[in-house]
């Protein structure tokens, strides 16, 4: 079973990398790009099992671990196989 868990800061949270990003694209004559948010791609594979339990592990792990719930969101996607 494979797990993505993606984390964002949240819409509330200044996102200064972004912002360098943005710069740069403008430096970069790159137009049309209203605004840049950087996160966390986190992949996860994992033992077969029971999906609501699986599910729960990866919102525990995600919560206390992978993000800081006052700045940031995550969203889990939990794929069969490999």
């Amino acid at each position: 079973m494979k797990a993505v868990v993606t984390v964002t800061l949240k819409p509330s949270i200044l996102d200064p990398q972004g912002e360098a990003v943005a710069q740069a694209l403008k430096n970069m004559g790159v137009s049309g790009v209203k605004s840049v948010r950087i996160g966390k791609h986190i992949e996860l594979e994992l033992e077969g099992g029971d999906e609501k339990v699986v599910r729960a592990k990866l919102e525990q792990i995600s919560k206390e671990l992978l993000s800081n719930p006052v700045m940031e969101n995550f969203h889990l996607d939990l794929r069969a196989g490999g």
